[in-house]
């Protein structure tokens, strides 16, 4: 039954009305059948910032058109006479500081005499608590945004992979693009100067939601270096270690937070509109900067939202420190160890030498793997590969000090066992704390035999061009700096074209994994077609070291056949 049915109703006691509505603060509207307002009460003149007679005959639409109104609710009202109850939102011309605003209202059908004269509508605004609820909501996020990131950010000692979980951890509850930018390494590759007032930083990484991915590689990839002009975001951020919050409404804008003009385009284009850039500080160091960026419908950064980058870029920003610690000591120890296995010797007259050294990985810290080839008197030479126990700085420290009184006692024309004795007195007198494996292996070119001796080391590999490699056995006595003693020498048959295989135990130890079955797969190198130990060695490097858990040393040398 509609209000159409039957005579026209009676017209609303409009001083009824405002007796039961005018005094009261809640929002009261009377609307028609056609849902066009017959009466509002003052407190809904406020609401609406509309004069009461500017609603009289009109609807919802025509007076609010910026409201949601949920007219479909109100037509099941009319149509089935439940009474509903439904929050609409909006604007309305009222005065507002709120982006949004909303209201709850309770609607039932008005009937008099059975007929049906419309709905009666009661509103109140709601965006308070509204606006409550989703701070708080946003709080419980943040704080579960926090929470998730002990666990998610810094889970290896590895510099970029810590700000790369940092820029993925970030997007997209923070940003829609975020970048880590540090400064260049202390140790490693040199970088060239930056020019005068210009910031140079290297962005370690960069991550984007799927719909600028693709576009914002046109900013520069990991692993290259950006230069920024000292009035852009970053320098000011560093310079200051405060956070710089920027809506880039207008171009110049824009221009403070891109490294060069040249970029303020592209900004444009992707609709980036505001950036945040946090220091990433420890101990008073900066280590570079966490920029964020919004674009398209995203809102722009709040205050809010500057406390819970701080707080990320704070918590990550210790995980670099330890990284950047880390990767010094770690370059340190690299740069050392190479340096002390180089061959400064030069070529050797009768012997054929490949060494090649692998650190297992930029997750594991440098170990005292070691070689050394030493020519001696009467056509015979020293071969040695050793493993310093520990890792770090301190093990390259002492490998040195090792390499040194090796060769000391080399010169004296000892044969290995004698040299591993003396040696073993020298390290434990001298004090040095950490023990060490040897493998001594003196060849004499002109009796075709090498006398071999271990100090806790795994055996040689011999490998005949005619007859195949097979395992040396050596006996073995206590590692270096113990001062136990008691090693032996074997003397073995070992003419030219023989060539003699040394390694450390990271080419074969495996974990779970019997040892003996390790060193059985040695067996079955082989003289490469080329003929050339390089060659061996890449192969046998290829085959046996890609999942070694420590460094590798390997060390092929055999008798020249043409000593010129």
């Amino acid at each position: 039954m509609t209000g159409r049915d039957g005579p026209p109703p009676p017209p609303l006691d409009q001083v009824l009305l405002a007796a039961l509505a005018e005094g009261t603060s809640a929002g009261v509207a009377v609307l028609d059948t056609e849902l066009r307002y017959l009466y509002v009460n003052p407190a809904l003149e406020r609401l609406n910032g509309v004069p009461a007679a500017e609603h009289l005959g009109r609807t919802i639409a025509e007076v609010l058109p910026d409201v949601d109104a949920r007219v479909d609710v109100l037509r099941l009202v009319l149509a089935d006479g439940h009474p509903r109850e439904t929050t609409s939102s909006g604007q309305t011309r009222a005065p507002s500081g709120l982006e949004k605003r909303y209201w709850h209202g309770a609607y039932h059908r008005l009937e008099l005499n059975g007929r049906i004269h419309g709905l009666v509508g009661i509103v109140l605004e709601v965006s308070a608590s509204r606006q409550q609820q989703r701070e708080l909501e946003r709080a419980r996020q943040h704080l579960s945004l926090l929470d998730t990131a002990a666990t998610s950010i810094g889970t290896t000692l590895d510099m970029d992979t810590t700000c790369r979980e940092l820029a993925e951890f970030v997007v997209p509850d923070l940003a829609d693009l975020a970048s880590v930018e540090v400064f260049p390494p202390v140790v490693g590759p040199s970088v060239r100067p930056a020019p005068a007032g210009v910031l140079r930083l290297r962005r370690a990484a960069m991550a984007a939601v799927p719909r600028l991915r693709d576009a914002v590689g046109q900013f520069g990839e990991p692993g290259q270096y950006v230069d920024y002009q000292e009035d852009a975001a970053n320098p000011r951020c560093l310079a200051a270690n405060q956070p710089v919050m920027e809506n880039l409404y207008s171009d110049e804008q824009i221009s403070r937070s891109a490294p060069d003009p040249e970029r303020v385009a592209a900004y444009r284009v992707l609709g980036l509109h505001s950036a945040l850039v946090v220091p990433l500080t420890s101990r008073s160091h900066p280590l570079g900067t966490l920029t964020l960026v919004r674009a398209g419908d995203s809102p722009v950064f709040a205050e809010e939202d500057v406390v819970v980058a701080r707080e990320l870029a704070g918590r990550a920003a210790v995980h670099l420190d330890h990284a950047r610690h880390y990767a010094r000591e770690h370059g340190i120890a690299l740069e050392l160890q190479r340096s002390l296995l180089s061959e400064p010797r030069g070529r050797h007259p009768h012997i054929e030498v490949a060494t090649r050294y692998v650190p297992a990985d930029r997750g594991a810290v440098v170990g005292g793997d070691w070689f050394d080839v030493v020519p001696l008197s009467d056509g015979r030479h020293l071969k040695a590969m050793g493993d310093v126990m520990g890792h770090g700085v301190e093990a390259a420290v002492a490998m040195s000090h090792y390499r040194a009184l090796l060769r000391l006692l080399a010169e004296d024309d000892l044969e290995p066992h004698q040299i591993l004795e003396r040696l073993d007195l020298m390290v434990e007198r001298s004090g040095l704390d950490r023990a060490a494996t040897c493998l001594l292996a003196v060849v004499d070119r002109f009796h075709s035999e090498c006398q071999i001796s271990s100090a806790g080391h795994l055996p040689p590999v011999f490998i005949d061009p005619y007859e195949g490699a097979r395992l040396v056995p050596v006996p073995v006595g206590p590692p270096l700096g113990t001062g136990f003693g008691g090693y032996e020498s074997t003397t073995v048959s070992c003419g030219p074209g023989t060539i003699v295989f040394m390694y450390t135990d990271g080419l074969v130890e495996r974990r779970g994994e019997d040892i003996d079955v390790s060193l059985n797969r040695l067996t079955s190198l082989k003289v490469p077609s080329s003929g050339r130990l390089d060659d061996l060695l890449e192969d046998t490097l290829e085959r046996f070291g890609q999942d070694a858990e420590d460094d590798i040393a390997v060390l092929a040398s055999r008798i020249r056949n043409d000593p010129g």
